[in-house]
């Protein structure tokens, strides 16, 4: 098979790309890809050379996506701290005191 006949077989449609480099993404892609307008994707290079589009999830999309994972998260930083630093006072306290 030839390499025009294997690209056949997957969705293609050919976009302008304007002076500024600028090219819209077809509607039936974006709805594929789940992009809204104003969105964000991101151009990866494969080690083959292709070139994938990929979605950009939004700040609002990955705080659901937080919330969802929240009972999975490690001891908040403020906490670890707040330890951390009353462990320090207790071995700092034993050394001043010193042996009695």
């Amino acid at each position: 098979m030839s390499e025009s006949d294997q690209s056949d077989k997957y969705e293609k449609e050919v976009v302008s790309v304007t002076k500024h480099g600028q090219a819209t993404i077809p509607k039936r892609f974006r709805e594929k890809l789940g992009i809204d307008a104003p969105g964000k994707v991101v151009f990866r290079e494969t080690e083959d050379g292709e070139v994938i589009v990929e979605h950009v999830r939004s700040p609002s999309e990955m705080r659901g996506f937080a919330a969802r994972n929240a009972a999975t998260t490690d001891t908040p930083a403020t906490r670890m701290l707040r330890e951390k630093r009353e462990d320090d006072r207790d071995e700092r306290d034993a050394r001043l005191s010193g042996p009695e």
